[in-house]
Protein backbone atom coordinates (compact mmCIF):
# COMPACT_ATOMS: atom_id res chain seq x y z
CA UNK A 1 0.00 0.00 0.00
CA UNK A 2 1.60 3.29 -1.12
CA UNK A 3 1.82 6.33 1.15
CA UNK A 4 0.16 9.56 0.01
CA UNK A 5 0.99 12.88 1.67
CA UNK A 6 -1.97 14.91 2.88
CA UNK A 7 -2.20 18.16 0.93
CA UNK A 8 -4.46 20.98 2.06
CA UNK A 9 -6.17 23.05 -0.56
CA UNK A 10 -6.51 26.65 0.61
CA UNK A 11 -6.81 29.97 -1.20
CA UNK A 12 -4.83 31.61 1.65
CA UNK A 13 -1.75 29.36 1.47
CA UNK A 14 0.32 32.05 -0.24
CA UNK A 15 -0.79 35.11 1.76
CA UNK A 16 2.19 37.38 2.37
CA UNK A 17 2.85 40.47 4.46
CA UNK A 18 3.91 43.68 2.72
CA UNK A 19 5.29 46.61 4.71
CA UNK A 20 4.41 50.09 3.45
CA UNK A 21 7.06 52.30 1.90
CA UNK A 22 8.62 55.06 3.99
CA UNK A 23 6.34 57.70 2.40
CA UNK A 24 3.22 55.80 3.56
CA UNK A 25 4.40 55.43 7.16
CA UNK A 26 3.74 57.85 10.04
CA UNK A 27 7.07 59.28 11.17
CA UNK A 28 8.17 61.31 14.23
CA UNK A 29 5.26 60.01 16.37
CA UNK A 30 6.08 60.14 20.12
CA UNK A 31 4.84 56.61 20.95
CA UNK A 32 4.24 55.86 24.64
CA UNK A 33 6.89 54.05 26.69
CA UNK A 34 4.28 52.62 29.08
CA UNK A 35 4.86 48.93 29.90
CA UNK A 36 1.13 48.12 30.16
CA UNK A 37 0.24 45.14 27.91
CA UNK A 38 -2.16 46.73 25.44
CA UNK A 39 -2.32 47.64 21.75
CA UNK A 40 -1.86 51.43 22.34
CA UNK A 41 -3.26 51.98 18.84
CA UNK A 42 -6.76 52.10 17.34
CA UNK A 43 -7.60 52.46 13.64
CA UNK A 44 -10.68 53.10 11.52
CA UNK A 45 -11.09 54.14 7.84
CA UNK A 46 -10.78 57.83 8.76
CA UNK A 47 -8.25 58.07 11.59
CA UNK A 48 -5.40 56.38 13.40
CA UNK A 49 -5.19 57.00 17.15
CA UNK A 50 -2.03 56.26 19.13
CA UNK A 51 -1.16 56.73 22.81
CA UNK A 52 1.76 59.14 23.14
CA UNK A 53 4.52 59.88 25.62
CA UNK A 54 3.84 63.12 27.47
CA UNK A 55 4.50 64.75 30.83
CA UNK A 56 1.74 65.63 33.28
CA UNK A 57 -1.22 63.37 32.60
CA UNK A 58 -2.10 61.19 29.63
CA UNK A 59 -2.71 62.00 25.98
CA UNK A 60 -3.16 60.39 22.60
CA UNK A 61 -2.95 61.55 19.00
CA UNK A 62 -5.67 61.28 16.35
CA UNK A 63 -4.17 61.51 12.84
CA UNK A 64 -6.17 61.42 9.57
CA UNK A 65 -5.46 58.05 7.98
CA UNK A 66 -4.09 59.57 4.74
CA UNK A 67 -1.86 62.14 6.46
CA UNK A 68 1.32 60.07 6.23
CA UNK A 69 4.94 61.22 6.44
CA UNK A 70 6.53 63.29 9.19
CA UNK A 71 4.24 64.50 11.96
CA UNK A 72 4.43 68.09 13.14
CA UNK A 73 5.99 68.06 16.66
CA UNK A 74 3.28 70.54 17.75
CA UNK A 75 0.41 68.44 16.35
CA UNK A 76 -2.69 68.80 18.62
CA UNK A 77 -3.41 66.03 21.13
CA UNK A 78 -6.46 64.65 22.92
CA UNK A 79 -5.45 65.35 26.51
CA UNK A 80 -7.91 65.32 29.38
CA UNK A 81 -6.78 62.46 31.61
CA UNK A 82 -4.81 63.11 34.80
CA UNK A 83 -2.95 59.80 34.50
CA UNK A 84 -1.39 57.78 31.68
CA UNK A 85 -3.79 56.54 28.99
CA UNK A 86 -3.85 52.72 29.04
CA UNK A 87 -6.32 51.82 26.27
CA UNK A 88 -8.18 53.49 23.39
CA UNK A 89 -10.97 52.07 21.19
CA UNK A 90 -12.98 53.57 18.31
CA UNK A 91 -16.74 53.25 18.37
CA UNK A 92 -17.48 50.53 15.73
CA UNK A 93 -20.63 52.40 14.61
CA UNK A 94 -19.28 55.95 14.58
CA UNK A 95 -15.86 56.74 13.13
CA UNK A 96 -15.78 60.09 14.93
CA UNK A 97 -16.19 58.83 18.51
CA UNK A 98 -13.38 57.25 20.54
CA UNK A 99 -13.21 55.95 24.12
CA UNK A 100 -10.13 56.08 26.35
CA UNK A 101 -9.31 54.78 29.84
CA UNK A 102 -6.55 55.80 32.18
CA UNK A 103 -4.66 55.36 35.42
CA UNK A 104 -6.84 58.17 36.86
CA UNK A 105 -9.68 55.55 37.20
CA UNK A 106 -11.90 57.23 34.58
CA UNK A 107 -13.21 56.37 31.13
CA UNK A 108 -13.79 59.27 28.74
CA UNK A 109 -15.71 59.45 25.45
CA UNK A 110 -14.44 61.95 22.88
CA UNK A 111 -15.99 63.52 19.78
CA UNK A 112 -13.41 63.95 17.00
CA UNK A 113 -14.17 66.81 14.56
CA UNK A 114 -14.29 66.00 10.84
CA UNK A 115 -11.92 68.84 10.02
CA UNK A 116 -8.23 68.75 10.97
CA UNK A 117 -7.46 69.44 14.64
CA UNK A 118 -6.06 72.92 15.22
CA UNK A 119 -5.71 72.84 19.01
CA UNK A 120 -5.62 70.34 21.87
CA UNK A 121 -8.95 68.73 22.82
CA UNK A 122 -9.37 68.73 26.60
CA UNK A 123 -13.15 68.44 27.13
CA UNK A 124 -14.66 64.96 26.66
CA UNK A 125 -18.19 64.34 25.41
CA UNK A 126 -18.87 62.02 28.37
CA UNK A 127 -17.01 60.95 31.49
CA UNK A 128 -17.64 57.60 33.18
CA UNK A 129 -16.90 57.46 36.91
CA UNK A 130 -17.29 54.15 38.71
CA UNK A 131 -13.96 52.41 39.11
CA UNK A 132 -11.94 53.09 42.26
CA UNK A 133 -8.60 52.01 40.76
CA UNK A 134 -7.01 52.47 37.35
CA UNK A 135 -8.92 51.25 34.29
CA UNK A 136 -6.79 49.07 32.04
CA UNK A 137 -9.19 47.75 29.40
CA UNK A 138 -12.24 48.92 27.42
CA UNK A 139 -14.34 47.17 24.75
CA UNK A 140 -17.36 48.31 22.70
CA UNK A 141 -20.22 45.87 22.25
CA UNK A 142 -20.05 44.35 18.72
CA UNK A 143 -23.75 44.72 17.75
CA UNK A 144 -25.48 47.06 20.24
CA UNK A 145 -25.09 50.80 19.88
CA UNK A 146 -23.50 52.83 22.71
CA UNK A 147 -22.76 49.91 25.06
CA UNK A 148 -19.24 50.02 26.51
CA UNK A 149 -17.46 47.57 28.82
CA UNK A 150 -14.61 48.69 31.09
CA UNK A 151 -12.32 46.64 33.31
CA UNK A 152 -10.24 48.03 36.17
CA UNK A 153 -7.68 47.05 38.76
CA UNK A 154 -10.54 46.89 41.27
CA UNK A 155 -11.25 43.44 39.66
CA UNK A 156 -14.62 44.63 38.32
CA UNK A 157 -16.07 44.81 34.80
CA UNK A 158 -18.60 47.61 34.37
CA UNK A 159 -21.20 47.89 31.61
CA UNK A 160 -22.10 51.45 30.57
CA UNK A 161 -25.10 52.68 28.60
CA UNK A 162 -24.05 55.86 26.74
CA UNK A 163 -27.57 56.53 25.41
CA UNK A 164 -28.09 59.25 28.00
CA UNK A 165 -27.84 63.03 27.95
CA UNK A 166 -25.69 63.27 31.08
CA UNK A 167 -22.12 64.37 30.50
CA UNK A 168 -20.95 62.57 33.66
CA UNK A 169 -22.24 59.03 34.25
CA UNK A 170 -21.56 57.61 37.72
CA UNK A 171 -23.80 54.53 37.70
CA UNK A 172 -23.05 51.64 35.31
CA UNK A 173 -26.05 49.54 34.26
CA UNK A 174 -24.28 46.36 35.44
CA UNK A 175 -21.21 45.41 37.46
CA UNK A 176 -19.58 41.99 36.94
CA UNK A 177 -17.58 41.00 40.03
CA UNK A 178 -16.83 37.35 39.25
CA UNK A 179 -13.05 37.88 39.07
CA UNK A 180 -10.58 37.59 41.94
CA UNK A 181 -7.75 39.41 40.18
CA UNK A 182 -7.09 41.86 37.33
CA UNK A 183 -8.82 41.10 34.01
CA UNK A 184 -6.16 40.94 31.26
CA UNK A 185 -8.38 40.44 28.22
CA UNK A 186 -12.04 40.58 27.12
CA UNK A 187 -13.64 39.18 23.97
CA UNK A 188 -17.23 38.92 22.70
CA UNK A 189 -18.84 36.25 20.57
CA UNK A 190 -20.40 37.32 17.26
CA UNK A 191 -23.73 38.61 18.61
CA UNK A 192 -22.31 39.89 21.91
CA UNK A 193 -24.38 37.53 24.10
CA UNK A 194 -21.28 35.94 25.67
CA UNK A 195 -18.11 37.44 27.12
CA UNK A 196 -14.82 35.56 27.49
CA UNK A 197 -12.21 36.92 29.90
CA UNK A 198 -8.61 36.09 30.79
CA UNK A 199 -7.64 36.91 34.36
CA UNK A 200 -4.33 37.28 36.17
CA UNK A 201 -5.31 34.26 38.30
CA UNK A 202 -4.59 32.29 35.05
CA UNK A 203 -8.23 31.31 34.50
CA UNK A 204 -10.42 31.70 31.42
CA UNK A 205 -14.04 32.52 32.21
CA UNK A 206 -17.09 32.48 29.97
CA UNK A 207 -19.79 34.85 31.24
CA UNK A 208 -23.30 35.93 30.44
CA UNK A 209 -22.73 39.71 30.66
CA UNK A 210 -26.38 40.66 31.28
CA UNK A 211 -26.99 38.08 34.01
CA UNK A 212 -23.47 38.43 35.44
CA UNK A 213 -23.11 34.64 35.82
CA UNK A 214 -20.06 32.50 35.03
CA UNK A 215 -21.07 29.78 32.55
CA UNK A 216 -17.67 28.07 32.18
CA UNK A 217 -14.33 28.34 33.93
CA UNK A 218 -10.97 26.92 32.85
CA UNK A 219 -8.27 26.33 35.43
CA UNK A 220 -5.85 24.30 33.34
CA UNK A 221 -2.56 24.32 35.24
CA UNK A 222 -0.03 23.97 32.40
CA UNK A 223 -1.33 26.99 30.40
CA UNK A 224 -1.05 30.40 32.08
CA UNK A 225 -3.33 32.58 29.98
CA UNK A 226 -2.72 36.23 29.03
CA UNK A 227 -5.12 36.93 26.14
CA UNK A 228 -8.31 35.19 25.04
CA UNK A 229 -10.31 35.54 21.82
CA UNK A 230 -13.63 34.23 20.49
CA UNK A 231 -13.22 32.60 17.06
CA UNK A 232 -16.39 33.93 15.42
CA UNK A 233 -19.10 31.28 14.99
CA UNK A 234 -16.66 28.37 15.36
CA UNK A 235 -17.81 27.74 18.98
CA UNK A 236 -14.16 27.87 19.99
CA UNK A 237 -11.87 30.10 22.04
CA UNK A 238 -8.23 30.85 21.33
CA UNK A 239 -5.79 31.90 24.04
CA UNK A 240 -2.16 32.95 24.25
CA UNK A 241 0.00 32.68 27.34
CA UNK A 242 2.97 30.80 28.77
CA UNK A 243 3.71 27.18 29.64
CA UNK A 244 5.12 25.85 32.90
CA UNK A 245 8.60 26.35 31.46
CA UNK A 246 7.85 29.97 30.50
CA UNK A 247 7.69 29.25 26.78
CA UNK A 248 5.20 31.33 24.77
CA UNK A 249 2.20 29.12 24.15
CA UNK A 250 -1.08 29.10 22.22
CA UNK A 251 -4.15 27.00 23.03
CA UNK A 252 -7.51 26.23 21.43
CA UNK A 253 -10.60 25.53 23.55
CA UNK A 254 -14.11 24.17 23.03
CA UNK A 255 -16.55 26.89 24.08
CA UNK A 256 -18.78 24.31 25.81
CA UNK A 257 -15.98 22.49 27.67
CA UNK A 258 -13.08 24.49 29.09
CA UNK A 259 -11.67 21.66 31.23
CA UNK A 260 -8.94 20.65 28.74
CA UNK A 261 -7.76 22.50 25.60
CA UNK A 262 -8.38 20.91 22.20
CA UNK A 263 -4.89 21.92 21.14
CA UNK A 264 -1.80 23.25 22.89
CA UNK A 265 1.40 24.38 21.17
CA UNK A 266 4.63 25.99 22.37
CA UNK A 267 5.96 28.67 20.01
CA UNK A 268 9.29 29.95 21.36
CA UNK A 269 11.14 31.04 24.48
CA UNK A 270 10.68 34.81 24.09
CA UNK A 271 9.23 36.80 26.97
CA UNK A 272 6.97 39.21 25.03
CA UNK A 273 3.20 38.94 25.08
CA UNK A 274 1.28 37.44 22.14
CA UNK A 275 -1.66 39.47 20.74
CA UNK A 276 -4.22 37.33 18.81
CA UNK A 277 -6.41 38.71 15.98
CA UNK A 278 -9.11 36.73 14.18
CA UNK A 279 -10.68 37.40 10.78
CA UNK A 280 -14.04 35.61 10.74
CA UNK A 281 -14.48 36.26 6.98
CA UNK A 282 -11.38 34.30 5.93
CA UNK A 283 -11.09 32.15 9.12
CA UNK A 284 -7.52 33.34 9.47
CA UNK A 285 -5.86 33.85 12.84
CA UNK A 286 -2.91 36.22 13.34
CA UNK A 287 -0.58 36.03 16.33
CA UNK A 288 1.52 39.17 16.88
CA UNK A 289 4.46 39.09 19.26
CA UNK A 290 5.16 42.10 21.48
CA UNK A 291 8.85 42.96 21.55
CA UNK A 292 9.64 41.10 18.32
CA UNK A 293 8.91 41.79 14.67
CA UNK A 294 7.03 38.59 13.84
CA UNK A 295 3.42 38.02 12.81
CA UNK A 296 2.44 34.35 12.56
CA UNK A 297 -0.76 33.46 10.77
CA UNK A 298 -2.90 30.34 10.70
CA UNK A 299 -6.10 29.08 9.13
CA UNK A 300 -8.82 27.75 11.44
CA UNK A 301 -10.84 24.69 10.43
CA UNK A 302 -13.83 23.13 12.26
CA UNK A 303 -12.28 19.64 12.22
CA UNK A 304 -8.90 18.36 13.40
CA UNK A 305 -6.16 19.56 13.35
CA UNK A 306 -8.19 22.82 13.86
CA UNK A 307 -5.13 25.08 13.52
CA UNK A 308 -3.22 25.06 10.21
CA UNK A 309 0.00 27.05 10.11
CA UNK A 310 0.36 29.17 6.95
CA UNK A 311 3.35 31.51 7.15
CA UNK A 312 5.20 34.05 9.25
CA UNK A 313 5.89 37.68 8.48
CA UNK A 314 9.30 38.65 9.85
CA UNK A 315 10.89 42.00 10.49
CA UNK A 316 13.98 43.12 12.40
CA UNK A 317 12.06 46.06 13.92
CA UNK A 318 10.28 45.09 17.18
CA UNK A 319 6.70 46.25 17.76
CA UNK A 320 5.48 47.67 21.08
CA UNK A 321 1.83 47.77 20.08
CA UNK A 322 -0.35 47.05 17.09
CA UNK A 323 -3.48 48.47 15.46
CA UNK A 324 -5.91 46.78 13.09
CA UNK A 325 -7.90 48.34 10.25
CA UNK A 326 -11.58 47.21 10.04
CA UNK A 327 -12.48 45.29 6.90
CA UNK A 328 -14.40 48.24 5.38
CA UNK A 329 -11.15 50.26 5.22
CA UNK A 330 -9.11 47.75 3.21
CA UNK A 331 -7.88 48.18 -0.37
CA UNK A 332 -9.91 45.48 -2.14
CA UNK A 333 -8.40 46.31 -5.55
CA UNK A 334 -5.01 45.11 -4.21
CA UNK A 335 -6.52 41.88 -2.71
CA UNK A 336 -5.69 43.11 0.79
CA UNK A 337 -7.42 40.93 3.41
CA UNK A 338 -5.96 42.43 6.62
CA UNK A 339 -3.91 45.45 7.63
CA UNK A 340 -1.85 46.03 10.75
CA UNK A 341 -0.37 49.28 12.03
CA UNK A 342 2.86 48.47 13.82
CA UNK A 343 4.16 50.79 16.56
CA UNK A 344 7.98 51.05 16.55
CA UNK A 345 8.98 53.38 19.45
CA UNK A 346 12.73 53.03 18.80
CA UNK A 347 12.22 54.89 15.50
CA UNK A 348 9.09 56.88 16.49
CA UNK A 349 7.42 55.20 13.52
CA UNK A 350 4.02 53.66 12.72
CA UNK A 351 4.38 51.19 9.86
CA UNK A 352 1.33 49.77 8.00
CA UNK A 353 1.64 46.08 7.08
CA UNK A 354 -0.80 44.69 4.50
CA UNK A 355 -1.64 40.98 4.29
CA UNK A 356 -2.23 40.26 0.61
CA UNK A 357 -3.60 37.29 -1.35
CA UNK A 358 -1.59 37.14 -4.60
CA UNK A 359 -3.98 37.31 -7.57
CA UNK A 360 -3.29 38.26 -11.18
CA UNK A 361 -6.73 39.61 -11.96
CA UNK A 362 -7.48 43.24 -11.07
CA UNK A 363 -11.23 42.66 -10.78
CA UNK A 364 -13.08 42.28 -7.49
CA UNK A 365 -12.33 38.89 -5.89
CA UNK A 366 -15.64 37.80 -4.42
CA UNK A 367 -14.33 34.53 -2.97
CA UNK A 368 -11.95 36.29 -0.55
CA UNK A 369 -14.38 39.11 0.33
CA UNK A 370 -17.63 37.59 1.64
CA UNK A 371 -20.22 39.81 3.29
CA UNK A 372 -18.59 41.41 6.32
CA UNK A 373 -19.60 43.33 9.44
CA UNK A 374 -20.90 46.78 8.53
CA UNK A 375 -20.85 50.09 10.38
CA UNK A 376 -24.51 50.17 11.46
CA UNK A 377 -25.64 48.74 14.82
CA UNK A 378 -28.05 45.80 14.84
CA UNK A 379 -29.57 46.79 18.21
CA UNK A 380 -30.12 49.82 20.37
CA UNK A 381 -28.56 49.84 23.84
CA UNK A 382 -31.93 49.33 25.53
CA UNK A 383 -32.88 46.40 23.28
CA UNK A 384 -29.69 44.57 24.20
CA UNK A 385 -30.13 45.32 27.91
CA UNK A 386 -33.69 43.91 27.64
CA UNK A 387 -32.29 40.57 26.47
CA UNK A 388 -32.46 40.77 22.66
CA UNK A 389 -29.65 39.06 20.71
CA UNK A 390 -28.92 39.85 17.08
CA UNK A 391 -25.95 39.21 14.82
CA UNK A 392 -24.08 42.07 13.11
CA UNK A 393 -25.50 43.74 9.99
CA UNK A 394 -23.46 42.62 6.97
CA UNK A 395 -22.33 44.63 3.94
CA UNK A 396 -20.47 43.89 0.73
CA UNK A 397 -17.01 45.32 0.12
CA UNK A 398 -17.57 45.43 -3.65
CA UNK A 399 -16.82 49.01 -4.83
CA UNK A 400 -20.05 50.86 -5.51
CA UNK A 401 -22.24 48.27 -3.76
CA UNK A 402 -23.42 50.68 -1.07
CA UNK A 403 -22.35 52.58 2.00
CA UNK A 404 -19.78 50.92 4.24
CA UNK A 405 -18.86 54.05 6.16
CA UNK A 406 -19.76 54.90 9.71
CA UNK A 407 -21.64 58.18 10.04
CA UNK A 408 -21.58 60.48 13.07
CA UNK A 409 -24.60 60.32 15.35
CA UNK A 410 -25.73 63.82 14.46
CA UNK A 411 -26.11 62.73 10.83
CA UNK A 412 -29.12 60.61 9.97
CA UNK A 413 -27.71 57.39 8.48
CA UNK A 414 -29.76 56.63 5.40
CA UNK A 415 -29.19 54.09 2.63
CA UNK A 416 -27.25 55.52 -0.29
CA UNK A 417 -29.01 53.47 -2.92
CA UNK A 418 -32.49 52.03 -3.28
CA UNK A 419 -32.21 48.70 -5.08
CA UNK A 420 -34.88 46.69 -6.81
CA UNK A 421 -33.93 43.15 -7.71
CA UNK A 422 -35.34 42.03 -11.05
CA UNK A 423 -37.03 38.65 -11.23
CA UNK A 424 -35.20 36.06 -13.30
CA UNK A 425 -37.12 34.14 -15.95
CA UNK A 426 -36.50 30.55 -16.97
CA UNK A 427 -35.39 29.89 -20.55
CA UNK A 428 -37.81 28.52 -23.17
CA UNK A 429 -37.67 27.72 -26.88
CA UNK A 430 -37.37 30.47 -29.52
CA UNK A 431 -35.10 32.70 -27.40
CA UNK A 432 -32.17 34.69 -28.73
CA UNK A 433 -28.98 33.16 -27.22
CA UNK A 434 -27.17 35.28 -24.61
CA UNK A 435 -24.01 33.24 -25.19
CA UNK A 436 -23.24 35.46 -28.18
CA UNK A 437 -22.34 38.18 -25.73
CA UNK A 438 -20.92 36.37 -22.65
CA UNK A 439 -19.75 33.02 -21.37
CA UNK A 440 -22.37 31.03 -19.41
CA UNK A 441 -20.53 31.47 -16.07
CA UNK A 442 -20.31 35.24 -16.60
CA UNK A 443 -24.02 35.37 -17.48
CA UNK A 444 -24.93 33.53 -14.28
CA UNK A 445 -22.71 35.81 -12.14
CA UNK A 446 -24.07 38.98 -13.68
CA UNK A 447 -27.69 37.77 -13.34
CA UNK A 448 -27.14 37.24 -9.63
CA UNK A 449 -26.00 40.84 -9.28
CA UNK A 450 -28.61 42.32 -11.60
CA UNK A 451 -30.11 45.39 -9.93
CA UNK A 452 -31.67 48.66 -10.98
CA UNK A 453 -30.35 51.57 -8.93
CA UNK A 454 -32.22 54.79 -8.32
CA UNK A 455 -30.27 57.73 -6.93
CA UNK A 456 -31.64 59.41 -3.86
CA UNK A 457 -32.02 63.20 -3.60
CA UNK A 458 -28.94 65.38 -3.74
CA UNK A 459 -28.86 66.09 -0.02
CA UNK A 460 -27.81 62.50 0.76
CA UNK A 461 -24.36 61.78 2.22
CA UNK A 462 -21.50 61.39 -0.21
CA UNK A 463 -20.45 57.86 -1.19
CA UNK A 464 -17.13 56.55 0.04
CA UNK A 465 -14.64 54.51 -1.94
CA UNK A 466 -13.34 51.68 0.30
CA UNK A 467 -14.31 53.68 3.41
CA UNK A 468 -12.42 56.83 2.36
CA UNK A 469 -14.12 60.07 1.39
CA UNK A 470 -12.16 61.30 -1.62
CA UNK A 471 -13.57 64.81 -1.22
CA UNK A 472 -12.37 65.27 2.37
CA UNK A 473 -8.69 64.38 2.01
CA UNK A 474 -6.33 67.05 3.44
CA UNK A 475 -4.71 69.08 0.64
CA UNK A 476 -1.33 67.72 -0.51
CA UNK A 477 1.70 69.50 0.97
CA UNK A 478 4.55 67.71 -0.81
CA UNK A 479 5.22 66.31 -4.24
CA UNK A 480 4.85 62.74 -2.92
CA UNK A 481 1.43 63.52 -1.45
CA UNK A 482 0.40 65.10 -4.75
CA UNK A 483 1.47 61.94 -6.61
CA UNK A 484 -0.44 59.76 -4.14
CA UNK A 485 -3.55 61.89 -4.67
CA UNK A 486 -3.12 61.60 -8.45
CA UNK A 487 -2.80 57.79 -8.29
CA UNK A 488 -5.85 57.54 -6.06
CA UNK A 489 -7.88 59.59 -8.52
CA UNK A 490 -6.66 57.42 -11.40
CA UNK A 491 -7.76 54.34 -9.47
CA UNK A 492 -11.17 55.92 -8.83
CA UNK A 493 -11.56 56.73 -12.55
CA UNK A 494 -10.63 53.13 -13.48
CA UNK A 495 -13.17 51.78 -10.99
CA UNK A 496 -15.92 54.04 -12.33
CA UNK A 497 -15.16 52.95 -15.90
CA UNK A 498 -15.54 49.33 -14.83
CA UNK A 499 -18.90 50.17 -13.25
CA UNK A 500 -20.08 51.90 -16.46
CA UNK A 501 -19.04 48.85 -18.52
CA UNK A 502 -20.95 46.56 -16.15
CA UNK A 503 -24.05 48.75 -16.48
CA UNK A 504 -23.80 48.61 -20.30
CA UNK A 505 -23.68 44.82 -20.20
CA UNK A 506 -26.65 44.70 -17.82
CA UNK A 507 -28.66 47.03 -20.11
CA UNK A 508 -27.98 44.75 -23.10
CA UNK A 509 -29.00 41.74 -21.03
CA UNK A 510 -32.26 43.42 -20.06
CA UNK A 511 -32.99 44.21 -23.71
CA UNK A 512 -32.42 40.56 -24.64
CA UNK A 513 -34.61 39.40 -21.74
CA UNK A 514 -37.42 41.66 -22.96
CA UNK A 515 -37.10 40.35 -26.53
CA UNK A 516 -37.20 36.77 -25.27
CA UNK A 517 -40.29 37.53 -23.20
CA UNK A 518 -41.98 39.08 -26.26
CA UNK A 519 -41.05 35.99 -28.30
CA UNK A 520 -42.54 33.69 -25.65
CA UNK A 521 -45.74 35.75 -25.45
CA UNK A 522 -46.11 35.74 -29.26
CA UNK A 523 -45.67 31.94 -29.47
CA UNK A 524 -48.77 31.50 -27.32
Amino acid sequence: MSWHPQYRSSKFRHVYGKAASKEKCYDCVPITRNVHDNHFCAVNPHFIAVVTECAGGGAFLVIPIHQTGKLDPHYPKICGHKGSVLDIKWNPFNDFVIASCSEDATVKIWDIPKHLLTRNVTSPKKELLGHVRRVGLIEWHPTANNILFSSGYDYKIMIWNLDTKEAVISNPVKILDAHKDVVLSMSFNTDGSLLATACRDRKIRLLDPRAGTVLQEASYKSHRVNKVLFLGNMKKLFSTGTSRWNNRQIALWDQNDLSVPLLEEDLDGSSGLLFPFYDSDTHMLYVVGKGDGNIRYYEISPEKPYLNYLMEYRSHLPQKGIGMMPKRGLEVSACEIFRFYKLIPTKSLIEPISMIVPRRSESYQEDIYPLTTGAQPALTAQEWLNGVNKGPLLVSLRPGSGAVNSLPQFLEPEPLMKTTVLSQHQGRGGRMPLEDMQKPSEIEDSRKQLKVEEKLPKNEQMCLSNGFDIFECPPPKTENELLQMFYRQQEEIRRLRELVNQRDIQIKQLELELRNLCTDTGSY
